[in-house]
């Protein structure tokens, strides 16, 4: 979302956040020891961890599928590509 000010585009908008009293007061201290305002110190952890995990999100390898077997095979006259006929011989089996 972009703010507008007579007529000029800004790059940058307010909101408000809900923090832990203790993560508050450690950010307040943590921005004083850096001499920085506290908007740059969560700018800089928010670009940080949206940085973090678009590049883990690029590195992430697929979920390797764990086939589960068991000896036996189908029943005689089941065929898997005919889904209709499946249905019908599980019917049966009731």
């Amino acid at each position: 979302m972009t703010c507008h000010k007579n007529g000029n585009m800004l790059s940058h908008m307010k909101t408000t956040v809900d923090l832990p009293d203790d993560l508050f007061i450690a950010a307040k201290k943590r921005a004083a020891e850096l001499r920085q305002p506290l908007r740059t110190l969560i700018e800089r952890g928010l670009r940080a961890e949206i940085g973090r995990s678009a590049s883990q999100g690029r590195r992430a390898k697929p979920a390797k599928i764990r086939w589960v077997t068991v000896a036996g095979g189908l029943p005689a006259g089941v065929d898997v590509a005919d889904r209709a006929a499946m249905h019908d011989w599980l019917r049966q089996q009731r």
